[in-house]
């Protein structure tokens, strides 16, 4: 299954006009309109991309990007999408299980509750500890999975694949929060 230049191109396009409008800026200028057969389904114009919904458009993008940096064969792909998509969904949950204890451990200790029961900020550092523990073990069968889909020289290269992604999603993240912030000094 091969994903036309073209298409990449749009998507990355898109997740990068995504990425800006959920870091909550507006185009200087509004864009031209989109033809109808470029835009993905349930691409939400006129308003904020939620976390999710932007997080999924980055998943995507990524799925795609792989199969050219890592020369997948038509066979593999399959195989190898399933197997990422599957690291990523498990890579999600643990970090909202993770935000979720963190957030209750800063609510638990914040100076207004300096009175409260330590036997519960003691129960939710267990949890953080045992969740870390489980993340680690899942993450792992995961990505023995995406390992199991791919050659060895593949497998180095989806590694420094994974790296360049997310430095690129930091990269457009640092993009729109500039963006961002130039406009609100603008107004």
């Amino acid at each position: 299954m091969t994903i036309p230049n073209m298409t990449m191109t749009r998507l990355a396009a898109l997740l990068s006009a995504a990425m800006m409008l959920a870091a909550g800026s507006a185009w200087a200028q509004p864009p031209a309109a989109p033809q109808a057969a470029e835009q993905p389904p349930n691409l939400p114009l006129g308003r904020p991309i939620g976390a999710g919904e932007l997080q999924r458009l980055f998943d995507a993008y990524t799925m795609i990007q792989a199969q050219k940096a890592l020369q997948l064969s038509e066979e593999q792909y399959g195989r190898f999408v399933t197997r990422l998509k599957t690291l990523q969904d498990v890579r999600r949950h643990h970090q909202q299980t993770r935000n979720q204890i963190l957030g209750d451990l800063r609510r638990l200790t914040v100076p207004a509750s300096a009175g409260g029961d330590e036997s519960i900020v003691s129960e939710r550092l267990k949890a953080f500890r045992d969740e870390e523990q489980r993340a680690a073990g899942e993450i792992r069968k995961a990505y023995d999975g995406v390992d199991e889909a791919l050659d060895t020289r593949q497998q180095a290269r989806f590694r420094l694949f994974e790296e360049r992604m997310e430095q690129q999603k930091l990269d457009l993240l640092m993009r729109a929060r500039q963006t961002a912030q130039a406009q609100r000094r603008g107004r």
